[in-house]
């Protein structure tokens, strides 16, 4: 009897259903849904300075940015004092790692700004199309099929010489520097999406700011949008 050729096995399809398999992590979705706006989040590697492509993209494309506003934002509904959320994004890790399992049930006032945060993420990201730099926002959004996640990478060197520039310190210092606040970023995603997801995990475009420059970087992601936007009649 002749054996039956082997089924050929899709691998990316297969890592695909193992990276999902949490419902409530949500799935990955081809098809735009016109109830939703389309949102970029940008996640971004200490020191690219995504802030300049996400100003970029605003002008480009005429939607809103949300950076710090999102946590002065959050700050409003917890009031909280605006000067204590400056350093949130970047410090927030830090302290996280005092919490310990069996202190589940405490809660630290990062914890409850980050409720509130949460909750300004997921009431700006549904109500307009917009570009969320951070904060967690591709995981927070992750049930809404016309969000375009991108990851803003650049070669250590290069994001070295940008933090020396906007920081006025030593190389070494800037190393350090990125260091720290890159492992408080990852640690930040796994701390509040519960280990379900990383910071570069997910994404549907990964932009090089060393290659491609802000401007070039711009016009990438700003494709991407206007592709979905055509796909969703609304271009």
């Amino acid at each position: 009897m002749a054996k039956k050729p082997d089924k050929k096995v899709d691998v990316s399809q297969l890592l695909a259903q193992d990276m999902y398999a949490n419902d409530a992590l949500g799935a990955p979705t081809e098809e735009g849904d016109p109830e939703y706006p389309v949102v970029i989040t940008i996640a971004r590697e200490y020191g690219t300075d995504a802030h300049e492509i996400g100003i970029a993209l605003q002008e480009r494309l005429g939607i809103p940015l949300y950076d710090n506003e999102l946590l002065i934002r959050a700050a409003r509904r917890a009031d909280t004092v605006v000067d204590k959320v400056a350093p949130y994004d970047e410090a927030v890790a830090a302290e996280m790692m005092a919490f310990l399992p069996d202190r589940f049930d405490s809660r630290t006032m990062a914890d409850k700004l980050f409720e509130n945060l949460r909750q300004v993420i997921l009431d700006v990201g549904s109500s307009e199309s917009c570009i969320i730099i951070g904060r967690l926002s591709d995981y927070i959004l992750r049930d809404n099929p016309n969000l375009i996640n991108v990851f803003v990478t650049a070669p250590l060197a290069e994001r070295i010489e940008i933090v020396q520039a906007r920081r006025g310190v030593s190389e070494q210092k800037a190393l350090k520097l990125i260091k720290r606040m890159q492992r408080n970023r990852e640690l930040f995603y796994k701390r509040y999406s519960a280990g379900k997801t990383k910071l570069r995990l997910g994404k549907d475009l990964m932009v090089n700011r060393a290659l491609f420059g802000v401007e070039g970087c711009c016009e990438i992601i700003a494709k991407a949008y206007e592709v979905k936007m055509r796909e969703l009649g609304r271009m």
